[in-house]
């Protein structure tokens, strides 16, 4: 397990839920990446009103991804999370909502074609409000301040006031959350959806000069849809779709204070959202983090970066996934182009010997993270398209399943990573660069992986 530095632990206190024998072992272990409001009485408050709010999700709907899940691991389904790096209060308008679930749509309708199975949607969406930092501290022009960590903790705005740690601010979390969840679930169930609507969207897409080396695949998925229609499908049944949220389980103050307990079973479930991951900076074994997402029923995701072993892996396996449990645990390689071709076979390998049944996912944005010219941080298409590339060429070698996407995406017309088929420059970054953390693949490069990835997938399934 790659080491960091020494953390404290949290202070027990006495705010929110009664204390649990089991689920808050977390309390004594050492924990990263935690702001500094811990035993202060506005801390205590808003972990009191969160314990008692309603759950965001539901212990059923989640029970209902693990199964997608499971059957994701078994090389029956493909997932495809994207979303922001950084969810922020001001960005959560129906119109950004829309986009960024729209775009994940289209780019779902094109890999299901390609795949010739299901595509379980997935947002990093409705709780992405917190992010680790490499440091805890920001300088500019030799002030220190606070590094933001996320809207959920305190503001991106470089002022004392707005870099201060305001637990207020997990309250607000839990509002945008909720009303975020509330418009996906209204666009994804009330015709938003329709499988016809979504993809004449992606014929603007193809209809764009740059884009036309795709044409040829969204006129195969168009006759598809001319035939469904001909044989009678019945198309209300396409105008509804799953869509599952998910966000890093950074702050576990605000995790545990919305687990709730399932009447029907008697186990703990993370109410914040259906699926959760581990970051590579708090993946350790003895850990808070660890601990207390090994607890509860949700199905788990774990980032591991090129400096991962396979014991790492398998003594993750063994904490989260005792059981052996298909659709409960995910490995979410993020490994950077230069790496990923050497340091994922030995995982796949030893993971696939140990006879754990995990899904495979890749992260090809944060392994490939640079710094431009003009100083703003980016990624480079062809570098996360190579990484996406290397992912499927590992498990095709291994005979193993190349299980899912993970993306830092919008629905927007941002310019923050370069390059795409109708390119973005580094000149477009003064005036489109909108990220307040990591840079995102823009609408347009987006859909032109959704194409990319879509062609691979129908290779391996022998139609291309």
């Amino acid at each position: 397990m790659t080491e960091l530095s020494s953390a404290p632990t949290v202070p027990v206190g006495n705010a929110g839920p009664a204390l649990d024998p089991g689920l808050d072992v977390w309390r004594t272990l050492p924990i990263q990446q935690q702001p500094s409001w811990h035993g202060t009485p506005e801390h205590d408050a808003a972990v009191r009103e969160l314990s008692v709010l309603p759950p965001l999700v539901f212990a059923g709907e989640v029970d209902v991804l693990r199964g997608r899940l499971a059957a994701a691991a078994q090389g029956k389904a493909f997932l495809l999370q994207g979303g922001d790096c950084a969810e922020t209060f001001a960005d959560a308008t129906a119109d950004k909502i829309s986009a960024r679930v729209k775009t994940i749509l289209q780019m779902a309708v094109v890999l299901t074609y390609g795949a010739s199975m299901p595509v379980i949607k997935m947002g990093r969406m409705a709780g992405q409000f917190a992010k680790p930092r490499s440091s805890d501290t920001e300088t500019r022009n030799g002030v220190t301040l606070p590094a933001f960590r996320g809207d959920i903790v305190n503001g991106y705005e470089f002022t004392p006031e707005s870099r201060r740690h305001d637990p207020a601010r997990l309250v607000k979390a839990y509002n945008t959350s909720a009303s975020t969840l509330n418009l996906i679930r209204a666009f994804t169930q009330g015709g938003f959806a329709d499988l016809r609507s979504v993809h004449n969207w992606n014929r603007g897409f193809t209809e764009n000069p740059a884009h036309a080396a795709y044409e040829s695949l969204a006129g195969e998925i168009d006759r598809a849809i001319r035939f469904m229609e001909a044989c009678g499908a019945d198309f209300d049944e396409l105008k509804r779709t799953e869509f599952f949220a998910a966000h890093e389980a950074l702050l576990l103050d605000y995790e545990r204070a919305l687990t709730r307990t399932d009447s029907r079973t008697g186990l703990p479930y993370d109410t914040s959202a259906h699926f959760l991951w581990i970051g590579e900076r708090t993946r350790q074994l003895d850990g808070a983090h660890v601990d207390f997402l090994s607890r509860v029923r949700n199905p788990i995701g774990v980032k591991l970066g090129p400096n991962s072993t396979p014991e790492d892996a398998l003594a993750l396996i063994d904490k989260l996934d005792p059981n052996r449990e298909p659709g409960r645990l995910t490995f979410i390689s993020r490994m950077g182009a230069k790496n990923i071709r050497e340091k994922l076979p030995h995982l796949v390998e030893k993971v696939t010997a140990s006879g754990a049944q995990v899904l495979w996912v890749t992260d090809p944005m944060h392994g490939n993270t640079v710094t431009s010219q003009n100083g703003y941080k980016t990624r480079n298409f062809e570098d996360v398209m190579d990484e996406v590339r290397g992912f499927f060429e590992v498990h095709d070698a291994l005979g193993t399943y190349p299980g899912g996407l993970h993306v830092e995406m919008t629905g927007d017309d941002v310019a923050e990573c370069l390059g795409g088929a109708d390119p973005i420059r580094e000149e477009q970054f003064n005036d489109l660069y909108e990220s307040v953390c990591d840079p995102r693949l823009n609408h347009r490069q987006s859909l032109e992986m959704a194409f990319l990835v879509s062609g691979a997938l129908a290779k391996r399934g022998g139609r291309a």
